[in-house]
């Protein structure tokens, strides 16, 4: 057992010891080490240098540049299927040869928009940004559902699916319809990319208030919705049900989604043009900003609560920060 004179002499070498760093090497002292977070120092020279490069590793300070490159270097060889790319505050975009530019710069100007709404060069709300590169979000485009090329992609994919090291998200050209609303057609482009958003972005960011699971706040305004809680699709929905989802392939987490995304396309007013009322009544008959303020007063208070940056415009492509 150490005596109290061993001990005694143990601190006094130590202490000498630290004595003798700090007075050779000066640095070392956190009482008189200099640091640029501290705003003390915020005059110095190389503090703006400083701060630029710690803006540069925040990709939500990354003005997206809507310009068609080639698939990067070190991309997972599943990926060298696709000839186009993009990124947007670091989600990745790929599409094949066969997209055409133009839908392929819509569907990047769509992704921009919602994540940047009032367009000035950096996302709305870098915790969103975080959670989709936390699962490396990425959106994928082919011309068509169920080709060859998809599922060699998937099957190439396949492991880092397995490992939740990738969230994927599909959006096909012939769904994709610039300016659809105009000629009475409805732009996939606005469900499919916010899916990926809310599936991977504002669910991990804000799990107790976008959750896609029983008890958040957007699941029990689904609840409400849908005239009860239901882990599966029920045989058929009680009267007086607005949110009436019955495809039995989704399940209750992929029915949050669609609610989220039914719920705020139509505050946006993407739902609301000729005919589109009565496309959809079956799933979902709130399709105006004015019936969903009236008819599902909790997720209009959600979606229009500026804490979580829910956009607040409806994108079309045009992105212009």
């Amino acid at each position: 057992m150490m005596t109290k004179r061993q001990l005694t002499i143990l601190l006094v070498l130590a202490s000498f010891f630290l004595f003798a760093c700090n007075f050779f090497f000066p640095e070392n002292d956190p009482s008189t080490s200099k640091t640029y977070e501290d705003n003390e120092y915020a005059e110095e020279e190389g503090y703006d240098e400083y701060l630029t490069e710690i803006a540069k590793e925040d990709p939500s300070n990354d003005t997206p540049v809507l310009s068609i490159e080639s698939i990067p270097e070190g991309a997972h060889p599943a990926f060298d299927v696709f000839e186009q790319y993009i990124n947007i505050f670091g989600v990745s975009i790929y599409a094949s040869a066969d997209i055409s530019a133009e839908k392929f710069l819509h569907a990047a100007g769509v992704m921009a928009q919602y994540l940047d709404n009032n367009e000035d060069g950096q996302a709305d709300d870098p915790a969103i940004i975080q959670a989709l590169n936390a699962k490396d979000a990425t959106l994928f485009m082919f011309s068509r559902p169920d080709s060859r090329d998809e599922q060699n992609f998937i099957d190439g994919i396949e492991k880092l699916l397995d490992n939740d090291e990738l969230s994927l998200q599909p959006l096909y050209g012939e769904e994709t319809v610039p300016n659809g609303a105009a000629r009475g057609e409805f732009d996939a482009s606005l469900e499919e990319i916010l899916h990926l958003i809310t599936n991977t972005g504002y669910a991990h960011a804000y799990p107790d208030i976008f959750g896609e699971e029983r008890g958040s706040a957007i699941a029990s305004a689904m609840d409400e919705a849908r005239g009860g809680y239901f882990k599966n699709v029920p045989n058929s929905y009680p009267e007086g049900a607005w949110y009436t989802y019955d495809d039995e392939t989704c399940d209750y987490a992929c029915m949050i989604s669609e609610y989220h995304y039914w719920a705020l396309t139509s505050l946006l007013g993407a739902q609301d043009f000729s005919g589109r009322g009565d496309e959809i009544d079956h799933e979902w008959k709130l399709n105006t900003p004015e019936k969903l303020r009236d008819g599902d007063p909790n997720t209009y208070a959600l979606l229009t609560d500026p804490h979580y940056h829910n956009p607040t415009v409806l994108p079309d492509g045009n992105y212009s920060p």
